[in-house]
């Protein structure tokens, strides 16, 4: 028998328990913030492999000269005490490395939303339904299945395997992956299971960037509110102008992988949000100040500094406009999430390795997806030269209510991630 299919006898064999794994996990509560409790079930899961397990809090001080480094909102917020990255290195020959893996941390849910219980995986035939069965927890379950099935085979890879378990990557991942790679588990190549339903391969990941405009005005007491300026008409004129921009960016940018997969986002690969806006205190008095707070989030193409131009050139000619804003411009504070975009190349061996292998094992012709979120593989193509691929499950409704993936999609994942450890690594003999 072949090691691919060695290698798949013994992942479908161990569907219970990859179902049993993906539980835990979703059990284990791990909104980002609060990573820890996901986190102590994969070191369990380690250890009970005979895999030691790194586990270590991410040093802010370290990582806040790296030139991918920015304050993330959870960082701001919670710090890194009590969040741990999980890793562990499975040595092999003296060949190349490979990392796999993903993050455990899952956005918040609002239960009302849900028709089933968010916290606990529901089975229905074949689909489960939970926060994080495909985002990624249901991933990082088929990595670690992958992994026991390679021990179980009794293959010797022909390079070391890098395992991880990060924290963040709803949040930027700079306390997750880069804190990773900074402590050495810098690998030649990368697979992360991310759910982009194989065959289809994610090959590129969006800009991400948040930003606060505060806007100005006068206060008065509304009886004498021409005596004042109100900054809510104000921050409207500024909303109107980014409303503007998003949609001249939308008829003028266009990246073909983010919409195979989902036909919905041609014409729709770039987007600017205004998610808030805070202003005023009294019903009765005029408003001196305006804080809307943004996302926008593009494909590969364009840089941060790039995008940043372009906002801030609105926000000037907002002012020139406006006789009391050209005396009292608004400022515009960048924050939080300030991701570059990637794409890794489609023939870089991993990719083609990975192609490969999903179409074998899924009998279907795959894509090359991506390029509108965010993710983690940035970090392995943009500064540390490793090309990273997403190979994972289907999945629905992520970061919404009833996310939910099929067990069919997750054992194909972990088949196709084992193939690709095996056939990229190579074996001792």
């Amino acid at each position: 028998m072949t090691s691919h299919a060695a290698l798949s006898d013994a992942i479908r064999s161990s569907e219970d328990e990859l179902v049993s794994l993906t539980e835990r996990l979703v059990e284990a509560k791990s909104v980002t913030g609060n990573e820890r409790p996901a986190q102590r079930v994969v070191a369990d899961y380690l250890e009970a492999l005979d895999l030691e397990p790194d586990v270590w809090e991410p040093d802010p001080e370290s990582l806040r000269d790296h030139e991918a480094a920015f304050e993330t909102s959870s960082f701001a917020e919670y710090g890194y005490e009590g969040r741990p990255n999980v890793a562990t290195r499975l040595e092999g020959g003296d060949g190349r490395t490979l990392t796999v893996g993903g993050h455990v941390d899952v956005v918040d849910v609002t239960a009302a939303e849900w028709e089933r219980e968010p916290w606990t995986v529901t089975r229905e035939g074949d689909t489960l339904y939970g926060r994080g069965v495909a985002d990624m927890k249901g991933g990082i379950a088929a990595v670690l299945i992958a992994i026991e099935a390679i021990r179980e085979v009794g293959i010797d890879l022909g390079g070391d395997l890098l395992f991880q378990s990060v924290i963040e990557e709803e949040d930027g991942g700079v306390g997750g992956t880069l804190s990773a790679l900074e402590r050495g588990y810098v690998p030649d190549a990368a697979i992360i299971a991310e759910p982009f339903d194989v065959p289809n391969l994610c090959i590129a990941s969006a800009g991400v960037m948040y930003f606060r405009v505060t806007v100005p005005g006068k206060s008065a007491h509304a009886a004498w509110g021409h005596e004042g300026v109100n900054a809510i008409g104000n921050a409207a004129t500024v909303y109107e102008a980014l409303e503007d921009l998003d949609a001249e960016r939308k008829a003028r940018i266009d990246y073909p992988p983010a919409y195979r997969a989902d036909p919905s986002l041609e014409g729709n690969v770039t987007n600017l949000n205004v998610g808030t806006i805070e202003a005023g205190d009294w019903p009765s008095t005029v408003p001196s100040e305006a804080v809307l707070q943004g996302r926008i989030g593009w494909p590969p193409g364009e840089s941060r500094l790039e995008v940043r131009e372009q906002i801030e050139s609105v926000l000037e000619s907002v002012a020139a406009a406006d006789d009391w804003l050209a005396a009292n411009p608004p400022e515009i504070e960048w924050f939080g999430w300030q991701a570059e975009p990637h794409e890794t190349a489609t023939d870089a061996e991993i990719v083609r390795t990975a192609a490969s292998n999903a179409e074998a094992v899924t009998g279907e012709t795959g894509t090359f997806v991506g390029g509108n979120a965010g993710l983690d593989e940035r970090f392995f193509e943009l500064y540390y030269d490793a090309p990273a691929v997403s190979v994972g499950p289907v999945g629905h409704n992520l970061h919404g209510a009833d996310e939910h993936t099929t067990v069919e999609s997750l054992l194909e994942a972990s088949e196709t991630i084992a193939h690709s450890i095996v056939d990229y690594l190579g074996t001792t003999d």
